[in-house]
């Protein structure tokens, strides 16, 4: 997968994998990672899948509607690249915090759904539901940030009660940030976001 590494000052904290939205790329989110932990390694991955030429991380069928098999496959991929690069960069690969925004947010929550160990954390900026009706690993350890906007006309504010709710089921513990925005990425949500990580 196309991506860049940063190596960080403090090989003890965790390694900010960053997710970009729908038409991001691997740089996208760096400023964020900055904010959140200027002394951790940052692993930016972009996405596999192009939709009207923009990087997603996985294919849809019409705006909020997954493509459930490629969700799946991409899902699977992003975590045996994970498996590859804590090798290639020597990095701890039980100490990755994912950091997504949209798309690359409802990827980093499908890792959480489908792989117990393939992330510590995960910081999620206006995520959705990835899949529904599955049951998930045991998250217990894990901790979650999301970030919601109560007027996102993405990602409708039931969508997230709904993630935190199937997260902590699976006894995760998370944070449900609200923001009186759309789908926007704040610089308020991102102040919640860094202080939430500075308390882990």
């Amino acid at each position: 997968m196309k991506h860049l590494f940063n190596k960080g000052k403090d090989s003890t904290k965790p390694t900010l994998l960053m997710l970009h939205g729908t038409g991001g790329d691997e740089l996208d989110l760096l400023p964020l990672a900055g904010m959140v932990d200027g002394e951790a390694n940052v692993l930016s991955v972009r996405g596999n899948v192009l939709e009207n030429g923009m990087p997603r991380f996985f294919r849809r069928l019409a705006e909020g509607v997954f493509d459930e098999e490629d969700l799946i496959f991409r899902t699977k991929e992003l975590n045996e690249f994970l498996n590859e690069a804590a090798e290639q960069y020597e990095f701890d690969r039980d100490n990755i915090m994912a950091i997504g925004y949209s798309n690359g947010a409802n990827i980093a929550a499908s890792l959480l759904f489908h792989y117990q160990s393939a992330l510590k954390g995960a910081i999620l900026h206006h995520p959705m539901v990835p899949r529904r009706g599955v049951e998930l690993p045991d998250l217990t350890g894990k901790s979650v940030f999301i970030a919601a906007g109560t007027n996102d006309p993405i990602c409708p504010p039931t969508e997230s009660t709904e993630l935190q709710s199937l997260l902590e089921k699976a006894n995760a513990e998370v944070t449900l940030h609200w923001e009186n925005r759309g789908h926007q990425l704040t610089a308020t949500e991102v102040d919640a976001a860094s202080k939430w990580y500075s308390s882990l």
